[in-house]
């Protein structure tokens, strides 16, 4: 009598069935209620509908990265939401000051302005890895460094300052908001564990780099690699003359973690999300967006997309950033201006973008010196 369950020494085929039904009940898992995950969600959805009235009754330009700002500083608790908020409107005036500064050397000379811009993006990137408080550098590197790809077209100076107050405020104003909405709505407090002892209590002697910040080549070859591939990017679109695929630059520096593995696999969050944000948004460009009239008709539209996006991205870290890519790639799509946007090329070359990015950076990450296993520390982006 043979055993059924003894091995043959023969290697088999996984069965798709059961595969499938494997990866589908993951899904569900992580789709599931889990504390917080509703209130999150709620506030996420208040936020960017406010921010969508404001920036449309008042004409603040780029709507979608006030909506996007929403999703990228909203955390699971108040405290850490506050504490990301104010480094990165620290960070957002430190860069927009030093940025203004800049053009005075910069606007008329492009060869200086991309050698500037590559250099604030390394001093940046290496900052992320270096600094204790790791946001606060990344957020002025990638805001100087995209500040001067921003003042590529403007004619003159006047237009250039403009431009750069204007992101400023772009940026800073629904910071705050959020800052204020996690706050006052339904806050959510960080969980302390049983029995330990209060932070406060606890001798901790206080650094600004960490141990191995200047002996560590690590942390310059990560800030090297996303300053090439960043440049590599801004290079091919500038070169094809095809600014509407500029999304790559911005996905070199979002996506970029300190491992290989790390980064490939926040890659294809981003590229899965970007997808589905983006067919929401050519869902709603051909069937919904002809018959609104109102801000009132985009709030709740928006608010529907963001409901769904801010579901996943209230999920935990295995597919929350691409929540965050839902409403990104929808905001793009939607906002294209002071109305509702009907331009089906503006998702394409967001997606075209996003899609280069990605590329490039994997490349990039595979082949130069790859980090197999991510220091334990605060995460940059």
């Amino acid at each position: 009598m043979s055993d059924a369950s003894a091995p043959t020494g023969k290697v088999t085929k996984a069965d798709p069935v059961a595969s499938r039904a494997g990866w589908l009940d993951w899904l569900c898992r992580e789709l599931a209620p889990a504390p917080g995950r509703r209130e999150m969600t709620i506030r996420l959805v208040l936020g960017v509908v406010l921010v969508t009235i404001i920036s449309m009754s008042l004409q603040v330009p780029e709507a979608a990265l006030s909506a996007y700002m929403v999703f990228f500083v909203t955390k699971q608790n108040r405290v850490l939401t506050a504490l990301t908020g104010v480094l990165l409107i620290v960070g957002v005036t430190v860069a927009i000051a030093a940025s203004l500064l800049l053009l005075k050397w910069t606007l008329d000379f492009p060869a200086l302005r991309v050698i500037t811009m590559a250099a604030v993006l390394f001093t940046g990137m290496f900052l992320s890895r270096v600094f204790v408080i790791g946001p606060l550098g990344f957020a002025i590197g990638f805001v100087m460094a995209a500040a001067q790809s921003f003042v590529d077209g403007a004619p003159n100076a006047e237009i250039a300052v403009r431009i750069l107050l204007w992101l400023w405020v772009v940026v800073v104003y629904p910071i705050a908001l959020t800052v204020i909405l996690n706050q006052v709505v339904l806050p959510t407090h960080p969980a302390s564990a049983a029995g330990q002892k209060p932070a406060a209590s606890a001798k901790v002697k206080k650094h600004i780099f960490v141990a191995d910040a200047f002996t560590n080549p690590a942390h310059a070859y990560f800030a090297l690699k996303v300053t090439l591939a960043a440049m590599t990017c801004y290079f091919i679109y500038t070169g094809v003359d095809w600014s509407g695929i500029h999304t790559a630059f911005i996905t070199c520096c979002f996506i970029a973690l300190e491992s290989t593995g790390a980064t490939l696999r926040k890659g294809w969050l981003r590229l899965c999300g970007c997808l589905i944000g983006g067919l929401l948004g050519f869902i709603s460009i051909l069937f919904v967006v002809p018959h609104m009239e109102t801000i009132a008709s985009l709030a709740l539209l928006t608010a529907a997309v963001s409901t769904i996006a801010g579901w996943i991205a209230a999920g935990s870290q295995r597919i929350a950033y691409a929540g965050l890519q839902i409403a990104f790639a929808f905001y793009l799509a939607i906002f294209q201006g002071f109305a509702p946007g009907t331009d089906l090329d503006v998702i394409r070359d967001r997606v075209a973008g996003i899609v280069l990015g990605i590329v490039v950076v994997s490349v990039v990450f595979r082949y130069l010196w790859p980090e197999r296993e991510p220091a334990p520390r605060l995460n940059s982006q």
